[in-house]
């Protein structure tokens, strides 16, 4: 490829011409001057008179600075038009960006950086074009979860205004349907702030047993109510990790919570080590995962059989990628499923 760099350097090169425009005038000049004090007429051969040797200086001097002049005008308008026709197509192509126009630009330059820079906002408008759908797609089930808790209230509270049911029951329907309603906001919310890349978070180590631990306990009385065992497997007593600790202990609540809506009799939740990253996992002893499911778990808003909104799987899932690491779904031969999220155990740049 071309370099940029050499079309300037000559397009600096062809600003020293009017120097050199000047020092050939200086020559002729001086050649002028000794013809005029009697010397032969390099030219001619043969002696001249001052008017004449003047005037056939001057000519000279007129056609050379114009050549120079006409030269260098063609050759810098040209150099000029090369550098700034591709600029001005890759300026088109940022402002159909900005207007919306995620298309990929199908022009290839021969100059290495301008190529660089259109292989850079071709990329750019690809994840912008992602991004745009998987929002369109995001606000279209916010709409859709948010309007079946809202109409299921307005019912109720209709037949309660009515008479026409039971207000104790319709009301113990209300209150089950706001806390729906109140759990899927907050769940948004916590995409939002996930998801929004000026959100600055402060990392620490933590003890990830005692983490895990402390998730637990928060969701024992839900365990307890359900005659769930909470079974620890821990490889150390102590597994400390540098991390965004608000966020893990998000994902392993998430993870807990969903295993208690399918777990028969317990749950068991296990990390360590594993080479140069380490694992956090929770298992339970339910039916597992239908096989259609399992590849779109940690997709926003999919429900499965006895789901609740389909956002705290996607939130592990961007959890674990936030801490450059992933989450994995699969089905344990003795039953139940397996929810595991890797992590390294150096995250360089994750935030």
């Amino acid at each position: 490829m071309k370099k940029t760099k050499i079309r300037i350097r000559i397009l600096k090169a062809f600003s020293a011409v009017p120097l050199c425009a000047f020092s050939l005038t200086w020559i002729i000049f001086s050649v002028a001057i000794r013809l005029r004090f009697g010397e032969n007429n390099l030219l001619t051969g043969r002696e001249a008179d001052n008017t004449d040797i003047t005037s056939r200086a001057g000519l000279i001097l007129l056609v050379s600075v114009g050549v120079m002049f006409v030269v260098t005008l063609v050759v810098t308008y040209f150099l000029a038009d090369s550098i700034t026709r591709p600029i001005e197509k890759l300026r088109k192509f940022a402002l159909r960006i900005g207007s919306g126009d995620f298309t990929p630009n199908p022009v290839t330059f021969d100059e290495e950086e301008l190529q660089d820079l259109n292989t850079a906002l071709n990329n750019t408008a690809k994840q912008l074009g992602v991004y745009d759908s998987q929002q369109k797609a995001f606000f279209q089930n916010v709409s859709h979860e948010l309007r079946t808790p809202l109409m299921s209230i307005k019912c109720y509270a209709e037949g309660i205004a009515f008479d026409v049911m039971d207000p104790k029951k319709a009301s113990e329907t209300i209150l089950q349907e706001t806390d729906k309603l109140s759990d899927l906001v907050t769940d948004l919310l916590y995409i939002a702030k996930i998801d929004n890349i000026t959100t600055v978070y402060t990392t620490q180590k933590i003890d990830l047993a005692e983490i895990i631990r402390d998730c637990a306990a928060r969701q024992q009385a839900v365990a307890d109510k359900r005659q769930l065992q909470f079974v620890f497997n821990f490889a150390e007593d102590n597994i400390p990790y540098e991390c965004i600790g608000e966020l893990i202990s998000r994902a392993v609540d998430n993870l807990i919570s969903n295993a208690i809506r399918y777990a028969a009799s317990e749950i068991i939740l296990s990390c360590k080590r594993q080479g140069n990253f380490i694992e956090i996992s929770v298992a339970d002893d339910g039916t597992g995962l239908a096989a259609e499911s399992i590849p779109h778990v940690f997709e926003r808003f999919y429900k499965g059989p006895g789901g609740n909104n389909g956002i705290g799987l996607s939130i592990v899932k961007s959890i674990a990628e936030q801490h450059k690491g992933h989450v994995t779904a699969q089905n344990l031969v003795t039953g139940g499923a397996l929810f595991t999220i890797t992590l390294p155990m150096e995250v360089n740049n994750a935030y």
